[in-house]
């Protein structure tokens, strides 16, 4: 099994798509060679983030082949997770033969299983494949919690080493840290603006939308909060929280690949259903992105007069 710390920052990464709607492989490969190259301890291609939803089979070992191939030094954790069990065994087996270091299995959605199917389920996929899994637990897409308890009975398993905290309840994730704490499991912030508060209470990092816009600046985030400098942490999480609520100011990931497009990393394509930026949100997020830009500049400016 792979050996891997899940630790620091993780993009979860957009899927660029050409006008037409196929997957642009090229600027996916670009794309991973940019953030591998600001700092970020690993890649989460073909997740929410990766309209995995709109992705077939195919398409969906396709972004991770590329991407595994476009990274030297930084593992690759895979979305592979479905509602169905059969198929999230089937996605994860095709993944770990993409060369994926890692898998991020989402809750099963939709048929809103009991508690005993989202343990049956995850261990399924746990014993039939032999790479680190997270579990990804994020209500708000997927209409059921997957509660502290059954957590910390699914981290028993070797191969499960990660939760991904998106439910937006500090209160839940402070208790999986409680219930998991003689297990081997890093929690994860999968919500952006909780990154700090995630931190400080003993989870390990993000996996990271904003990550993919700032990635050095979320990277130095999640750094000054592990090692304790909490002056610097503030000052980065506040410097950044303006851009981490317009990135949700609509479904995710229409903030995050407009705002990518504005950076002239990708283009903004977004598959149907997904529509485009409105008009007002836009305008806030190219005044953010903007101010940002501007604070990097005079930060050099500063140094090299110095």
């Amino acid at each position: 099994m792979t050996d891997i710390d899940f630790t620091g920052v993780f993009p979860a990464m957009t899927t660029p798509f050409a006008p037409d709607g196929r997957i642009d492989h090229e600027t996916l490969a670009e794309d991973a060679q940019r953030l591998e190259n600001a700092g970020v301890a690993g890649l989460v291609p073909a997740g929410s983030t990766g309209e995995s939803a709109t992705l077939t089979h195919d398409e969906h070992i396709e972004v991770v082949e590329t991407v595994v191939e476009a990274v030297d030094d930084v593992p690759v954790i895979a979305g592979s997770g479905s509602n169905s069990t059969h198929e999230a065994v089937d996605l994860s087996r095709r993944a770990a033969g993409a060369g994926a270091d890692a898998l991020l299995l989402i809750s099963p959605y939709y048929n809103k299983p009991e508690q005993a199917g989202f343990r049956r389920h995850f261990r399924a996929v746990a014993d039939a494949v032999d790479l680190p899994q997270i579990v990804y637990n994020v209500p708000g897409r997927t209409g059921k919690n997957v509660e502290p308890e059954t957590v910390a009975e699914l981290a028993i398993h070797g191969n499960i080493r990660a939760y991904k905290a998106a439910s937006g309840d500090v209160a839940q994730i402070s208790e999986v840290i409680e219930h998991t704490r003689g297990e081997d499991l890093a929690v994860l912030s999968g919500d952006d603006a909780l990154t700090l508060p995630v931190c400080s209470l003993g989870g390990r990092g993000v996996i990271s939308v904003a990550g993919n816009v700032e990635p050095e600046r979320t990277v130095e985030l999640v750094d000054a909060a592990l090692a304790g400098d909490l002056d610097r942490a503030r000052e980065l999480h506040f410097e950044l929280s303006p851009l981490f609520r317009q990135l949700f100011a609509e479904t995710n990931p229409i903030p995050v690949k407009a705002a990518m497009a504005i950076r002239g990393h990708a283009p903004e394509t977004l598959r149907s259903p997904l529509t485009e930026l409105s008009e007002e949100p836009r305008e806030e997020l190219e005044r953010i992105l903007a101010e940002l830009a501007a604070a990097d500049e005079a930060a050099t400016n500063t140094t090299e007069a110095a």
